[in-house]
């Protein structure tokens, strides 16, 4: 009991820490996780909608939504696929760009802080056991 408790806790604290992250970058959790699926996916930075959907595990009407409220702030833009007709891609803009790398840095300062009390065989460690637990949810 006591190991869950301590992970619902530091749960907790993680999330409040990424909205904060997220705020100074103007970006919500829901915007940031799209356009950093889309930043992982390399340059030129676009997914097809159907790849963000199996990535962000989203459904087709809530992925649309997510897409047009981003296009609207000019963080992605919608770009024919030059293969399918059918196929629409989703793309980073300039702007997008910029404002999810600003909120990985800020992601990354608060890792390397909350992280620095435990050596780096430390970090490995945990890793390595939270890996399994992760996969035990995530099938």
């Amino acid at each position: 009991m006591h190991v869950l408790s301590r992970l619902s806790r530091l749960a907790r604290h993680l999330d409040l820490a990424r909205r904060r992250a997220f705020s100074k970058a103007e970006l919500e959790t829901w915007e940031f996780d799209v356009l950093a699926a889309l930043r992982r996916a390399g340059s030129p930075y676009e997914l097809t909608a159907g790849k963000l959907m199996n990535e962000l595990l989203v459904s087709s009407g809530t992925m649309t939504n997510r897409v047009d409220r981003l296009e609207q702030k000019g963080l992605v833009c919608r770009r024919a696929c030059e293969t399918d007709r059918r196929v629409v891609n989703v793309a980073l803009t300039e702007l997008g760009i910029r404002r999810v790398e600003k909120a990985m840095g800020e992601l990354l300062q608060f890792e390397q802080t909350a992280l620095s009390p435990l050596t780096e065989a430390q970090r490995r460690e945990l890793a390595n056991l939270l890996r399994p637990l992760l996969a035990n949810f995530e099938k």
